[in-house]
């Protein structure tokens, strides 16, 4: 496995590689130190890659081309990486959607790879629409440019940029099917979503419901968006004191709990980190950022969600709930405390609401999860 050191794209691939390992594979897991713990409990060998993606400061550029850039740059700097810890080829690469040198690698030693994606994937049409996008951008065609010399000398065999970013040879989308734009567009024969793939998280640790607590509402902006005080402070005052509600309120590490206020609501937890899945499974609402994860899990643990969408592909997500009927979305500046209240109260009153996420849940359950996912890799093995 080759990864990107982004917590949000190694925390759906881990089940699949314990799932591996517990099967009696050798499985080594390339990624960047920033990663190791999260790797380790899976027993896969770690294999210790330096990147050059900004996930030590975790400031990433708003700008599409900058972004993409980035992603780029850790591949030119990574493939040369894994050419020397993987002299000896293995005998079939798995790798994050964000991770390129280990196309180029497989390709340039004629090895079978895998992708694992922990977001959308393409549809018939995609890459016209990405490219109509995209491609009017500053610094675009300069981006384009730059990618096409890198293949070109890179040893991978799929040389036009589109193709190799785009088209998987093979995929498994760890996302709910229901999550993807235009599903039905998207080749059944190069694509299969397996959905969230999420075991205990033992390692994690638990959660226990405060006892007295009739209701349990959840609120994260994930690892990425959490410098967010005024937004926490208006959620203190929506659901501070609210009479039945206990709320987890993860505010991330780079944020003092003293900025929420010298004396909090009693029914107020503040928290750096959380388990998160071992609150959604007890949990009764949800505030998210509608990142890919958080809205998998929000779906598999069949909670109604409040999405405040804070970037990239969020705001999408935000939508495809509210569509798929167990969502509002707020965006940041219309989170007032009188607004996330409201929407809180709304949803967990409507019968609608709770039918329907019930429905998803079982759907997003049903589509296999790690073990489909190990059973489908097995498959390219054999």
């Amino acid at each position: 496995m080759v990864g990107t050191p982004m917590v949000s794209h190694v925390l759906p691939s881990l089940e699949i590689i314990r799932e591996l390992v517990s099967r009696g594979h050798r499985v080594t897991y390339a990624n960047a130190d920033h990663a190791a713990a999260l790797i380790a409990p899976t027993g896969a060998e770690f294999v210790r890659c330096t990147t050059t993606l900004p996930v030590a400061d975790n400031v990433w550029p708003q700008d599409p081309v900058a972004a993409s850039s980035l992603f780029l740059d850790d591949a030119i700097a990574l493939l040369p990486q894994l050419h020397a810890a993987y002299d000896d080829p293995a005998d079939l690469y798995l790798y994050d959607v964000g991770a390129y040198a280990a196309r180029a690698l497989a390709e340039s030693q004629g090895r079978d790879i895998v992708q694992l994606s922990p977001t959308f994937v393409g549809w018939d049409g995609a890459e016209e629409e990405i490219a109509a996008a995209f491609g009017g951008l500053p610094g675009a065609e300069e981006y384009q440019a730059r990618f096409a010399a890198w293949l070109a000398g890179s040893g991978a065999r799929t040389t036009d940029v589109a193709e190799f970013s785009g088209r998987p040879r093979r995929a498994l989308a760890t996302i709910p099917r229901a999550m993807q734009p235009h599903a039905d567009r998207v080749d059944a024969d190069a694509v299969t979503f397996v959905g969230p793939c999420l075991g205990d998280r033992a390692e994690q640790g638990g959660w226990t419901r405060p006892a007295g607590a009739e209701r349990v509402l959840l609120v994260s902006l994930g690892s990425a968006y959490t410098r967010r005080p005024e937004f926490y402070r208006q959620c203190v005052a929506a659901f501070g004191d609210l009479p039945g509600w206990h709320v987890v309120l993860q505010i991330g590490r780079y944020l003092d709990p003293a900025e929420l206020g010298s004396t909090l609501p009693v029914n107020i937890e503040v928290r750096s980190w959380v388990p998160q899945l071992a609150i959604l499974e007890q949990a009764d609402a949800f505030v998210t950022h509608a990142g890919m994860g958080g809205s998998s899990e929000g779906l598999y643990a069949g909670v109604p969600m409040i999405a405040v969408p804070q970037g990239a592909e969020q705001f999408f997500n935000a939508d495809r709930l509210v569509e798929l009927g167990v969502a509002r979305r707020l965006d940041t500046a219309d989170a007032t405390a009188e607004a996330l209240r409201t929407a809180l109260t709304e949803l967990t009153a409507d019968p609608r609401v709770a039918a329907r996420s019930a429905e998803l849940r079982a759907e997003v359950r049903a589509e296999g999860g790690a073990r489909r996912a190990a059973d489908l890799i097995e498959a390219r093995l054999g």
